[in-house]
């Protein structure tokens, strides 16, 4: 019999099958890779719990991965607050609590960590149906539960100093919360129990059909092996409504949408690119905001650093260090020069900001892509280091994003879907590549460059670490460059 853990339980509610899979072929199971951000969210998990130990008294920390049964003899002892106690029922639903409390009158009190700023209840994180579940286990082995509450990061915390776990943390009580869905919930919780105990399912198909592309499983590609090259699922922006409609009449390749079903103009272009082969291109549009653009160019990109427990004095939660940037400046004679910036250890960029103003100066326009990233970190920068308010608000209002024009004046079907740099770039400036570099994505950059400042035992070799970022930043403002040119030469 397999068991079933509340990791597989939320996975369930996304999709039975692909669980099941996991569950009774883990072999096949097309397992994703283990990013680095999952590890970094989980190492942060850790963190979190660890201040929140810190809000009771005569709590018992039980062994890392205890049993059950190890809990079970901890819970005879004097102890009031138990940690990471862990529960199996008869029906092999195994639940590892976070912070466990007894109560004046018998009954038990459950609070689970979160990382986050607030209680979510999206389909990603279902914060609630995670309270639910370990309910659930507890009552079934017979422990009467008359509260349960979600601890979470206070959001205003400002940290100042050593951190104040109590001020750093709220307890929210979601009692009735959790007794609003908890009959449904427990439903939900029996039949994955007895889904992924079936011997056989029909594995030519998943849940997923009818969802968008971000919500599929990562097992989609096995159970749909029929989805075409160019599909529904790569539209963007199309909705999940939608999706279902073409999935229900099986047209489920992008030339086979009926000419009148509704979609919009952009989504609409995308569909005619795939049927002509070719790149959709409104140049008038394209020129005229090109056209407005004023010289020099400064083609700007930040890395940066953002961590649930604040490192820095001044930052809340989950707000973003700013630890390198790049800029490449062209001129209108065609001249480029290039500028970079690499913070060597956890401190706010006030040298950074003061070399790049002395750099680009307050002149000419600022192009990123997905602008309102660096638009909201200088809005950060300013309320931390008033000091520079003049210059960051001058980029921020003289900023142009080029991803705009991936987004509706050029679209290409071998985007597939996406305005990204890194889907754009390979197709209309294959000379340039992200491929051959150590560092390749901004989750990489914030992983290498967090553990390269706060890890004592970081065992890499710091001067190339930091060439290795220095060349991945330096490509991000290279690319929009060559971007930048490809248009001007499209027009």
């Amino acid at each position: 019999m397999h068991h079933l853990t509340k990791t597989d339980f939320k996975y369930y509610l996304d999709c039975p099958e692909s669980i099941w899979l996991l569950k009774n072929k883990p072999d096949v199971y097309p397992k994703g890779e283990f990013s680095l951000f999952t590890e970094k969210l989980i190492k942060e998990g850790y963190e979190v719990e660890a201040y929140a130990k810190k809000l009771f008294t005569n709590g018992l920390d039980l062994p890392e991965y205890g049993s059950p049964t190890q809990t079970q003899k901890a819970l005879t002892d004097t102890y009031n607050v138990y940690f990471q106690p862990s529960f199996n029922t008869n029906k092999d639903v195994f639940a590892r609590i976070d912070i466990l409390e007894r109560l004046a009158d018998g009954t038990w009190h459950i609070y689970e960590v979160k990382s986050s700023t607030s209680i979510k209840k999206d389909r990603k994180h279902r914060h609630i149906e995670d309270a639910c579940f370990q309910k659930y286990v507890l009552t079934e082995c017979g422990y009467v539960v008359s509260k349960v509450s979600i601890i979470h990061l206070n959001k205003e915390y400002i940290k100042k100093g050593a951190i104040i776990p109590n001020e750093l943390l709220e307890i929210i009580d979601i009692t009735d919360d959790v007794d609003t869905i908890y009959s449904s919930v427990v439903n939900e919780i029996n039949s994955a129990s007895n889904f992924i105990n079936k011997e056989i399912i029909n594995e030519t198909v998943c849940s997923c059909t009818h969802k968008t592309r971000s919500n599929h499983c990562d097992a989609f590609r096995y159970f749909n092996t029929t989805i075409p090259d160019y599909s529904i699922y790569e539209i963007s922006r199309i909705s999940a409504k939608k999706v279902g409609l073409l999935a229900d009449n099986e047209q489920l390749a992008i030339i086979d949408i009926p000419p009148e079903f509704e979609l919009n103009v952009n989504q609409q272009t995308q569909v005619e690119s795939v049927r002509q082969e070719q790149p959709i291109i409104n140049q008038a549009n394209i020129k005229r905001e090109l056209d407005k653009l004023k010289f020099p160019l400064h083609f700007i990109d930040y890395e940066t650093y953002a961590s649930a427990i604040p490192r820095l004095d001044g930052l809340s939660p989950h707000k973003h260090v700013t630890f390198q940037v790049s800029i490449h400046t062209l001129t209108e004679d065609g001249s480029l020069t290039h500028y970079e910036f690499l913070l060597d250890e956890m401190k706010m960029p006030i040298d950074m900001l003061q070399t790049m103003q002395d750099f680009t100066g307050l002149t000419g326009t600022f192009i990123s892509w997905h602008a309102s990233f660096e638009i909201s970190r200088n809005k950060d920068l300013i309320e931390w280091l008033p000091q520079f308010t003049n210059y960051l608000t001058y980029i921020n209002e003289h900023t142009f994003d080029l991803e705009t024009i991936f987004k509706k004046d050029y679209i290409d079907y071998r985007f597939h879907g996406s305005s990204s740099i890194k889907k754009v770039l390979p197709v209309i400036c294959p000379h340039l590549s992200y491929s051959e570099l150590d560092v390749y994505n901004g989750t990489m950059a914030l992983d290498t460059w967090g553990r390269m400042v706060l890890d004592p035992n970081f065992n890499e070799d710091i001067e190339t670490t930091k060439i290795n970022l220095l060349e991945y930043c330096k490509l991000d403002t290279m690319a929009m460059v060559e971007i930048y040119k490809f248009l001007i030469d499209c027009i």
